[in-house]
């Protein structure tokens, strides 16, 4: 059966958390290659979550001009392997991104938008047992969560954004946008 809820889009004002703390290269390739599959799945290659998903390692905490690129160009090298479970494109109508987002569920996937500049995608895992960090965002987050910091069009109708999750796996976000300008003539022009 295929499910799909609508999930809240939370501005600034309503959820401020920061990650503190950023992943460095060194500290991600130990984290894979000493991870659990469920770790493996959700930073591995292909994933939205993956510092590598762009072809060089980029801090997924750091904000990412994802729409100023063609998915078909910068995935190409994942596409051919069969490990991107990431899409983006643009339509005349909105923006829109199509990840799966693993091990993490409807209950712990959050959007937010911050200043209306940065769209932030985020997870905390289900781990076995009670952490000792009371805020894992501010701790070593890439044990506990996963996050995606995309900057937004300058177009983008981020008010009027909505997310989807399908089957707990497959997020949807689907950005309208805003006309930069219009067609119509100036009032008290006249053509003739």
């Amino acid at each position: 059966m295929n499910s799909c809820i609508k999930l809240e889009v939370q501005t600034e004002d309503q959820a401020s958390k920061k990650w503190c703390i950023s992943l460095t290269e060194d500290v991600f390739k130990r984290l894979i290659s000493q991870g659990s599959p469920t770790v493996q799945k959700v930073f591995g290659e292909g994933s939205l979550f993956s510092p590598f998903l762009f072809g060089k390692f980029f801090d997924p905490s750091d904000a990412f001009p994802l729409w100023d690129f063609e998915s078909d160009s910068l995935l190409s090298g994942l596409r051919n392997s069969g490990k991107s479970t990431v899409d983006w494109f643009q339509t005349e109508h909105a923006y829109v991104l199509k990840a799966e987002v693993p091990g993490v569920g409807k209950t712990n996937v959050e959007i937010q938008v911050e200043k209306g500049k940065i769209v932030e995608i985020s997870g905390q895992l289900k781990q076995q047992g009670e952490s000792k960090n009371k805020d894992w965002r501010s701790c070593n987050w890439w044990e506990y969560g996963n996050v995606r910091r995309l900057e937004l069009p300058e177009d983008a109708d981020w008010r009027n954004m909505e997310a989807y999750l399908s089957n707990d796996v497959l997020l949807e976000i689907r950005i309208p946008k805003i006309s930069l300008h219009t067609d119509t003539p100036e009032d008290g022009k006249n053509s003739a």
